[in-house]
C-alpha cells in the first residue's frame, strides 16, 4: 500500500471512529448525570395523577436545572425583546375573588414594566420570524412584585414541564451545525412534534397568523395557564388572564415578514418604541375567565391542562382593567435585558393549581436568574426592585448592593429587637388537600390531544385557514426526512382529514385515504382575527409616493385628514430632501424611497400631480411600492394624476376614476379619485385601512 493509500485509509478509520463516537453521545438507556437509570421523562413525580409536584423528584431538577444553565449570560428563551412602562387600573373591585391589593382598589394605579419578545431566536435574531411571542408584566403592587408571565397564545406545547427541555432543544437550531436560526421549519421540531401528539393544539396556532404579529401594540396576551384567584375569606376562584389590545389583533403576511426580516429586523421593537416616543401609547384591556371551584370538572377537559384552552362561548372574559405603556427604558440592558420574570412572584390574593407544567416553571424560572444574572441578589436591580418595602434575613451573596446595618441576621433574636418580624397580612397560600402515591403518571383526563387543534382551524376565516394551509407546507417543505413529513401529516388527518390532504399535497406525501376521526363541527369566534377590532386606524402607517411636481396642497389635505384619525402619513420620494411642486414651492421628503419598502407600511397611496405622476410612473420602485402592497393585501390610494400610476403597475385590472368623475372610485380596495371626490377618497381609504387587509384580493402566491 502507498504511503498516500495509507494515508487515507488512517483518515477514514479516525472518521470512522469520530462518527461512532458521535453515536455513543446518546446510546445506552437513558441515565441521570450520575449514571441512574430512568423509566420515564416525559411525566414529573406528583401526588396522585392531579397533585403537585414534588420537590424529590431529583430527575426532574437536575434535567430542568442543566437546561436552565445551558446558556449564559443570554436567556435560553426570550432573548430577543422589548420593554417598556406603564400602568395597570383595575375597573372597579375585584374583592369578591381575591385580596389582592391592586385588584381591589379601582383609584390606584399600579406601576408596571412588559416585555415583549420571541422565543427561539438568539439576541440578534429578527422580529418578524414564525415563533410565540412572550406577553410578560411586573406589576410593581404596593404588597410586592406580581409577575404575570404570558405569551401571545393560550395553549403551550407540552403538559409538564419536564418535557420542557426536549421541546427547546427541539426547536432551537439543530445541534451539529447550529442551524436554523430562529425558525421552527427544520427537522428536529417537527420529529419532535410529530412523536409528541399533545403538541397539535399550539402548533395550529403556531402556523396560524398569530405567529407573525403586526405589532406588539396589536397583539393579545394570555397567562397560559389556570391560576387561583383567593379572597379574604379563603375561598377560591380559577381564573385565566386575558389581554386584548385595544387596537385590535393584527398579523403580518409570510411573505411580508420574511422581507421585513432584512428590510428592519428590529421591526417590533422599533414600532413600539417609536408609538411611545411620539404618545400614540399601547393601551390593553385586562380580562379574566372565572371558574367557581365547584366547576372544576365541568368541562370535557381538564383545567389543568396547559394545552387547552376554556372557550369563551362557555366562559366569557370578563374585562377587569386597563394598562397603557406610556414609558420607553432609559437604557436597553439595565432594564429590557436585566428585567427579571418569575411564575412564582405572586402577591397574596393570587395562588397557584396543581398544572405540572406550572409547578416546573415555578422552580425554573428563579433558577434561570441565579445563573444569567450572577446569584440571588437580582431583585436588587433598579427594574426588578419592589416598590413595597424589602426587610429579611437573606444577606451577602453575588450581585449584594445593600450595605447591612446591625449584628443580627437570623429567626428568631432578641439581640436586633427580634426584627425583622412577623407582620400582619402576609401571603397565605390557598389550603387544598392532597393526597396520593409518589407516581409518575399524567392523568386520563390530559390524554385527548386533538379536539381543540379541530376547534382552533374550524374557528379561522377562509383566508386565515389558506394561510395555516400554506404555514405547514412551507415548515414541513423544509424537512428533509420524509419520514417526518408523514408522520406529522398522520397527527394532522386526527385533527382534520381535508387539512392533512391539503399539506400532504403540497410535501409530497400520500395524503390519507380517509379521516381517522370525524371533524365535529365545533367553532369558537373569538379564535379568528377576523372578529378583531376593525374599526380604527389610529397608529396606522402610510406611504404617500411623490416626486418632483407633487400636488402640495394635495398632500397636505391628505395628511391632515389620516392625522385627524391619528394614522401617520411619511413621503416617500426618488430622492432625499425637497421636492419641488408643481406650483414651484417646496415640499419636504421624509425618506427617500430606496430606504423603505412596502413592508414597512400598512398601506401605501400615490400622490398627485403632473409631473410626480409621471416620474413614479416610469419608476421601477415606485411601481413595485404599489404591486407589492396590492399582493400583500393591503390599502392602495391614488390621487388625481396618481391613478396613471396605477396604470403602470403590475396589477389585474381594476376600475379607477376617470377625468370628470365626481366621486372616489373603490375597487379591490383600490381607491382612487380625480378632482372633487377627495372627501370621499380620504373617507373610504379609512375605512379600508381600519379592516387592517383586504383578504377577498389576496392573491394565491401569499403567503406561501
Amino acid at each position: 500500500m502507498s504511503d498516500i493509500s495509507r494515508d487515507r485509509a488512517d483518515a477514514g478509520d479516525a472518521k470512522d471512529r469520530q462518527l461512532q463516537e458521535r453515536r455513543d453521545d446518546s446510546a445506552g438507556a437513558l441515565t441521570t448525570n450520575t449514571g441512574v437509570r430512568v423509566d420515564d421523562t416525559d411525566n414529573s413525580l406528583t401526588v396522585g395523577e392531579r397533585g403537585p409536584t414534588l420537590l424529590e423528584d431529583f430527575h426532574f431538577r437536575e434535567k430542568i436545572t442543566h437546561f436552565d444553565h445551558e446558556r449564559i449570560p443570554e436567556r435560553v428563551v426570550h432573548a430577543r425583546g422589548a420593554g417598556a412602562y406603564g400602568h395597570f387600573q383595575v375597573y372597579e373591585s375585584l374583592s369578591r375573588y381575591t385580596r389582592a391589593d391592586f385588584l381591589c382598589d379601582p383609584g390606584l394605579r399600579t406601576p408596571v414594566f412588559v416585555r415583549f419578545s420571541t422565543v427561539a431566536g438568539s439576541r440578534g435574531s429578527a422580529d418578524t420570524v414564525r415563533d410565540v411571542r412572550g406577553f410578560a408584566t411586573k406589576f410593581y403592587t404596593r404588597e410586592g412584585n406580581y409577575d404575570l408571565v404570558g405569551n401571545n397564545m393560550p395553549v403551550f406545547f407540552i403538559q409538564d414541564g419536564i418535557k420542557f427541555p426536549d421541546f427547546v432543544h427541539a426547536v432551537k437550531p439543530e445541534p451539529d451545525n447550529e442551524i436554523p436560526q430562529a425558525q421552527s421549519a427544520h427537522d428536529t421540531l417537527w420529529d419532535f412534534v410529530g412523536l409528541q401528539p399533545e403538541t397539535l393544539h399550539m402548533m395550529m396556532w403556531l402556523m396560524s397568523d398569530r405567529a407573525v404579529p403586526r405589532s406588539y401594540r396589536m397583539m393579545q396576551g394570555f397567562g397560559v395557564h389556570t391560576f387561583r384567584l383567593v379572597n379574604a375569606r379563603g375561598e377560591g376562584t380559577f381564573v385565566k388572564f386575558h389581554w386584548k389590545p385595544l387596537l385590535g389583533t393584527h398579523s403580518l403576511v409570510w411573505d411580508e415578514t420574511q422581507k421585513i426580516a432584512g428590510k428592519d429586523p428590529d421591526y417590533n421593537r422599533r414600532d413600539l418604541w417609536d408609538a411611545i416616543e411620539r404618545g400614540q401609547y399601547p393601551e390593553y384591556e385586562l380580562g379574566m375567565q372565572l371558574v367557581p371551584e365547584s366547576d372544576e370538572f365541568a368541562f370535557d377537559f381538564d383545567l389543568l391542562d396547559a394545552t387547552k384552552i376554556i372557550p369563551e362561548e362557555v366562559v366569557p372574559v370578563t374585562p377587569v382593567g386597563r394598562m397603557v405603556l406610556d414609558r420607553n427604558p432609559d437604557n436597553f440592558f439595565a432594564e429590557t435585558e436585566q428585567v427579571a420574570f418569575h411564575t412564582a412572584h405572586v402577591v397574596p390574593g393570587i395562588d397557584f393549581t396543581n398544572d405540572p407544567l406550572l409547578q416546573a416553571r415555578n422552580f425554573s424560572y428563579l433558577d434561570t436568574q441565579l445563573i444569567r444574572l450572577g446569584g440571588p441578589n437580582f431583585q436588587q436591580i433598579p427594574v426588578n426592585r419592589p416598590v413595597a418595602e424589602v426587610s429579611n434575613n437573606q444577606r451577602d451573596g453575588y450581585g449584594q448592593q445593600k450595605v447591612h446595618r446591625g449584628r443580627t441576621s437570623y429567626f428568631p433574636n432578641s439581640l436586633g429587637a427580634g426584627c425583622p418580624f412577623l407582620g400582619e397580612g402576609p401571603y397565605t397560600h390557598y389550603q387544598e388537600k392532597v393526597e396520593g402515591a409518589t407516581i409518575r403518571r399524567r392523568s386520563e383526563s390530559f390524554k385527548e390531544h386533538y379536539s381543540q387543534a379541530t376547534l382552533f382551524l374550524n374557528s379561522l376565516a377562509g383566508w386565515e385557514r389558506e394561510h395555516l394551509v400554506a404555514a405547514f407546507r412551507f415548515e414541513l417543505g423544509k424537512c428533509e426526512e420524509l419520514t417526518v413529513r408523514e408522520r406529522v401529516v398522520e397527527r394532522l388527518n386526527h385533527v382534520d382529514h381535508a387539512l392533512a390532504v391539503e399539506v400532504a399535497q403540497g410535501i409530497g406525501v400520500t395524503p390519507p385515504a380517509q379521516e381517522a376521526v370525524p371533524n365535529h363541527g365545533r367553532s369558537s369566534p373569538a379564535l379568528s382575527q377576523a372578529n378583531t377590532v376593525l374599526d380604527s386606524v389610529h397608529s396606522r402607517q402610510i406611504a404617500l409616493l411623490a416626486a418632483d411636481g407633487a400636488d402640495a396642497g394635495g398632500v397636505d389635505r391628505f395628511r391632515a385628514a389620516m392625522a385627524e384619525h391619528g394614522a401617520l402619513v411619511e413621503v416617500l420620494a426618488p430622492h432625499d430632501g425637497a421636492l419641488t411642486t408643481e406650483d414651484g414651492g417646496a415640499l419636504a421628503a421624509d425618506r427617500a424611497m430606496n430606504t423603505m419598502a412596502s413592508v414597512l407600511y400598512d398601506a401605501v397611496v400615490v400622490a398627485g400631480g403632473g409631473g410626480s405622476a409621471a416620474t413614479l410612473a416610469a419608476d421601477g420602485l415606485a411601481l413595485h411600492f404599489v404591486a407589492e402592497a396590492f399582493k400583500h393585501a393591503k390599502p392602495v390610494a391614488a390621487i388625481d394624476e396618481g391613478v396613471d400610476v396605477l396604470t403602470r403597475a403590475p396589477l389585474p385590472p381594476l376600475r379607477t376614476a376617470r377625468p370628470g368623475d365626481t366621486g372616489a372610485v373603490v375597487d379591490q380596495g383600490v381607491v382612487t379619485c380625480r378632482g372633487a371626490g377627495a372627501a370621499e377618497l380620504y373617507a373610504e381609504f379609512r375605512r379600508i385601512l381600519a379592516g387592517h387587509r383586504v383578504w377577498d384580493r389576496e392573491v394565491a402566491s401569499v403567503p406561501a
